[in-house]
């Protein structure tokens, strides 16, 4: 399993992995993985895991799979459908793979699945931020 130099620093830098407890396994060549285990506070009042959690798993693996292929790509729109509830404990992995890519733009689909069981289905698109202005 590989993270790119580019993602390597990006995880440095996101304080969000380390306070959700999002791990990037691996991140290159148009591919990513990340996974979060459903904690008790994740649950919301049906006992499965609030669905922003699952959002935020899918949007991680999307952004890591992007910017292997386009360094400073955000995400511009998004959208996930849910397929079957987490519950806590549930280890859930987003599988990311870039579907399209031009110039300053990406598409990336993502699979979250708790083992077998497939939780939500998710694509992004990213476009590369602009280099910021000087003076």
């Amino acid at each position: 399993m590989t993270i790119a130099a580019f993602a390597q620093r990006l995880i440095a830098e996101d304080t969000s992995l380390r306070t959700l407890g999002i791990t990037i396994v691996e991140a290159s060549e148009g591919y990513a993985v990340a996974s979060l285990t459903v904690r008790p506070e994740m649950a919301n009042g049906h006992g499965i895991a609030q669905g922003g959690y699952v959002f935020t798993l899918a949007d991680t693996a999307f952004a890591f799979a992007a910017n292997s292929v386009l360094e400073g790509a955000a995400t511009t729109d998004a959208q996930i459908t849910y397929l079957a509830p987490s519950h806590v404990g549930d280890g859930l992995v987003a599988d990311a793979t870039v579907y399209f890519q031009d110039g300053r733009r990406v598409i990336v689909d993502v699979l979250v699945h708790a083992g077998d069981r497939k939780v939500a289905i998710f694509r992004g698109t990213g476009r590369a931020l602009r280099a910021p202005s000087v003076g």
